[in-house]
C-alpha cells in the first residue's frame, strides 16, 4: 500500500484537530508529525496527537473521531490477541489506502500537560513546542534502544536523525529550555537531561552538537 504523503498527513491531522475543537478539547501534534511541521525533512508514516484532558480515555477519544460522520476515521481490532483497545485509522484517496492515527492523553508516555497558550502553530496546525518535543524524542530513542523487539531497536537510528535535525532547528529558532521551564514538570526536565547524557555517551554526536545542546539550555557542561 502506498504510504501517505506529507499533504495527506496534514489533511488527516487537520480533520482530527477540527473535530476535537468542536468538542472543546485542546489538542496538539507531537512525535514525527510535529517534527515535520517544525521543519524536519522525514515524512511521517502516521499522525500523532495528544489531547490535553483528564476527562476522557484514549478509547473515548478515538470514538469521538470515528463517530464524526463523513470524516473517514474508523477503528478496527488490533492484531494483538486479547487486546481490549482499538486501532484508529483514517481513509485516504486511492484503493484501500489509510493512515494510522495515534491519539494519546496527557500523562501517557510521560507527556506533560502543555497549556494551549504554549502551542506552536505551523500551517494552521497546533504542534508541541520544540523543547518538550526534543525531550520526548530522547525518551523514544531510549525506549527503542532498550526494547526487546528487534524492529523497535532499529528505530533508534531514525530517532537519532530526528533528534539531531530538531536540535539544529531549535538553535536556528532561538529556542531555550529556560523559556519553557516554568511550564514543564521538574521531573520531566530532569529525566530529559538524564537521557541526553546517555545519548551523548552512546551516540557521541560531536562537540558542535554538544555546544548546540548547551545553547538551548540543557545541562552538558561535563561534555564540553
Amino acid at each position: 500500500m502506498e504510504p501517505p504523503t506529507s499533504d495527506e498527513i496534514k489533511n488527516v491531522a487537520r480533520k482530527a484537530v477540527n473535530i476535537f475543537s468542536k468538542h472543546r478539547l485542546q489538542v496538539c501534534l507531537f512525535g514525527s508529525t510535529a517534527g515535520a511541521l517544525h521543519g524536519c525533512t522525514r515524512v511521517p508514516n502516521d499522525v500523532d496527537l495528544v489531547v490535553m484532558t483528564e476527562s476522557h480515555t484514549q478509547e473515548e477519544l478515538k470514538q469521538i473521531l470515528a463517530r464524526d460522520r463523513g470524516s473517514g476515521f474508523y477503528t478496527r481490532a488490533p492484531r494483538t490477541y486479547g487486546a481490549t483497545y482499538r486501532v484508529l485509522f483514517c481513509t485516504l484517496p486511492g484503493d484501500k489506502r489509510s493512515c494510522k492515527v495515534d491519539v494519546v492523553i496527557q500523562g501517557t508516555m510521560e507527556i506533560p500537560l502543555i497549556p494551549s497558550s504554549r502551542f506552536t502553530y505551523a500551517q494552521g496546525l497546533p504542534i508541541m513546542p520544540i523543547i518538550p518535543l526534543l525531550i520526548l524524542k530522547l525518551k523514544g530513542w531510549d525506549d527503542h534502544r532498550l526494547s526487546g523487539r528487534t524492529d523497535f531497536r532499529q528505530k533508534q537510528y531514525v530517532d537519532v536523525g530526528d533528534i539531531n535535525m530538531l536540535l539544529q532547528i531549535a538553535v536556528q529558532e532561538g529556542e531555550n529550555l529556560g523559556t519553557d521551564r516554568a511550564h514543564l514538570p521538574n521531573d520531566f526536565v530532569l529525566k530529559g537531561n538524564e537521557r541526553l547524557s546517555k545519548f551523548i555517551e552512546i551516540v557521541r554526536p560531536g562537540r558542535t552538537s554538544i555546544e548546540s545542546w548547551h545553547t538551548i539550555g540543557f545541562e552538558v557542561s561535563q561534555y564540553r
